[in-house]
Protein backbone atom coordinates (compact mmCIF):
# COMPACT_ATOMS: atom_id res chain seq x y z
CA UNK A 1 0.00 0.00 0.00
CA UNK A 2 2.91 2.68 0.72
CA UNK A 3 4.46 1.36 -1.76
CA UNK A 4 1.75 2.86 -4.39
CA UNK A 5 1.71 5.97 -2.69
CA UNK A 6 5.04 6.86 -3.03
CA UNK A 7 5.41 5.97 -6.32
CA UNK A 8 2.62 7.73 -7.21
CA UNK A 9 3.95 10.62 -5.69
CA UNK A 10 7.36 10.04 -7.49
CA UNK A 11 5.21 10.18 -10.79
CA UNK A 12 3.02 13.14 -9.66
CA UNK A 13 5.69 15.16 -8.46
CA UNK A 14 8.20 14.22 -11.38
CA UNK A 15 5.22 15.23 -14.41
CA UNK A 16 4.83 18.30 -12.47
CA UNK A 17 8.21 19.59 -12.37
CA UNK A 18 8.93 18.63 -16.03
CA UNK A 19 5.21 20.46 -16.99
CA UNK A 20 6.55 23.60 -15.07
CA UNK A 21 10.14 23.57 -16.60
CA UNK A 22 8.55 22.74 -19.79
CA UNK A 23 5.95 25.66 -19.27
CA UNK A 24 8.52 27.73 -18.06
CA UNK A 25 10.83 27.28 -21.29
CA UNK A 26 7.69 28.05 -23.70
CA UNK A 27 7.26 31.00 -21.62
CA UNK A 28 11.16 32.35 -21.65
CA UNK A 29 11.75 31.46 -25.82
CA UNK A 30 8.55 33.05 -27.07
CA UNK A 31 8.37 36.33 -25.12
CA UNK A 32 12.41 36.69 -25.13
CA UNK A 33 11.83 39.90 -26.84
CA UNK A 34 9.64 41.66 -24.51
CA UNK A 35 11.77 40.25 -21.56
CA UNK A 36 14.71 42.02 -23.19
CA UNK A 37 12.72 44.90 -23.79
CA UNK A 38 11.27 45.45 -20.39
CA UNK A 39 14.96 44.50 -18.53
CA UNK A 40 16.66 47.38 -20.98
CA UNK A 41 13.63 49.39 -20.06
CA UNK A 42 14.84 49.07 -16.45
CA UNK A 43 11.79 46.53 -14.97
CA UNK A 44 13.25 44.10 -12.84
CA UNK A 45 12.17 40.74 -14.09
CA UNK A 46 11.46 38.14 -11.47
CA UNK A 47 14.57 36.70 -9.71
CA UNK A 48 13.27 33.48 -7.77
CA UNK A 49 11.37 30.18 -8.17
CA UNK A 50 9.04 31.26 -5.72
CA UNK A 51 7.95 35.22 -6.39
CA UNK A 52 6.40 37.83 -3.95
CA UNK A 53 2.63 38.08 -3.52
CA UNK A 54 2.76 40.96 -6.24
CA UNK A 55 4.67 39.13 -9.06
CA UNK A 56 2.09 36.50 -8.11
CA UNK A 57 -0.42 38.82 -8.76
CA UNK A 58 0.77 39.90 -11.90
CA UNK A 59 1.21 35.98 -13.47
CA UNK A 60 -1.81 35.12 -12.46
CA UNK A 61 -3.37 37.58 -15.05
CA UNK A 62 -1.58 36.44 -17.72
CA UNK A 63 -1.70 32.54 -17.27
CA UNK A 64 -4.62 30.28 -18.01
CA UNK A 65 -6.22 28.37 -14.99
CA UNK A 66 -4.08 24.79 -15.67
CA UNK A 67 -0.47 27.10 -16.10
CA UNK A 68 -1.12 28.58 -12.61
CA UNK A 69 -1.73 25.63 -10.94
CA UNK A 70 1.36 24.01 -12.17
CA UNK A 71 3.25 27.13 -11.51
CA UNK A 72 2.05 27.12 -8.07
CA UNK A 73 3.06 23.71 -7.77
CA UNK A 74 5.89 24.04 -8.49
CA UNK A 75 6.74 26.87 -6.80
CA UNK A 76 6.17 24.84 -3.81
CA UNK A 77 8.21 21.58 -5.21
CA UNK A 78 11.15 23.48 -6.07
CA UNK A 79 11.50 25.83 -3.12
CA UNK A 80 13.64 23.39 -1.03
CA UNK A 81 16.14 23.45 -4.36
CA UNK A 82 15.91 27.32 -4.83
CA UNK A 83 18.80 28.67 -2.64
CA UNK A 84 21.10 26.55 -4.68
CA UNK A 85 20.88 29.32 -7.72
CA UNK A 86 19.45 32.51 -6.05
CA UNK A 87 22.22 34.37 -6.37
CA UNK A 88 22.43 33.46 -10.11
CA UNK A 89 21.84 36.05 -12.57
CA UNK A 90 20.21 33.56 -15.20
CA UNK A 91 17.08 32.86 -15.21
CA UNK A 92 17.48 29.29 -16.76
CA UNK A 93 19.63 27.97 -14.13
CA UNK A 94 17.01 29.50 -11.31
CA UNK A 95 15.03 27.00 -12.86
CA UNK A 96 16.78 24.48 -14.28
CA UNK A 97 19.07 23.46 -11.70
CA UNK A 98 16.35 23.23 -8.62
CA UNK A 99 13.98 21.37 -11.35
CA UNK A 100 16.76 19.26 -11.97
CA UNK A 101 17.70 18.40 -8.16
CA UNK A 102 14.06 17.85 -7.70
CA UNK A 103 13.57 15.33 -10.56
CA UNK A 104 16.25 13.35 -8.75
CA UNK A 105 15.09 13.73 -5.52
CA UNK A 106 10.93 13.56 -6.23
CA UNK A 107 11.27 11.08 -8.68
CA UNK A 108 14.37 8.61 -8.14
CA UNK A 109 14.29 9.31 -4.12
CA UNK A 110 10.86 8.39 -3.63
CA UNK A 111 11.24 5.76 -6.66
CA UNK A 112 13.94 3.99 -4.42
CA UNK A 113 11.49 3.80 -1.07
CA UNK A 114 9.33 2.68 -3.23
CA UNK A 115 11.40 -0.31 -3.61
CA UNK A 116 12.56 -0.29 -0.28
CA UNK A 117 8.80 -0.32 1.10
CA UNK A 118 7.80 -3.22 -1.25
CA UNK A 119 11.02 -5.18 0.21
CA UNK A 120 12.67 -5.26 -3.45
CA UNK A 121 15.78 -3.50 -2.28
Amino acid sequence: MIERALRFAAVACSLLVIAGWGWFAIDQTSAASANTQAEIAGQAASRTVSPDPDTEREREKVNSKLHETIDDANDVLLRPFASVTEDSGSKWMRRSIPALLALIVYGFGLGILARVAAGRW
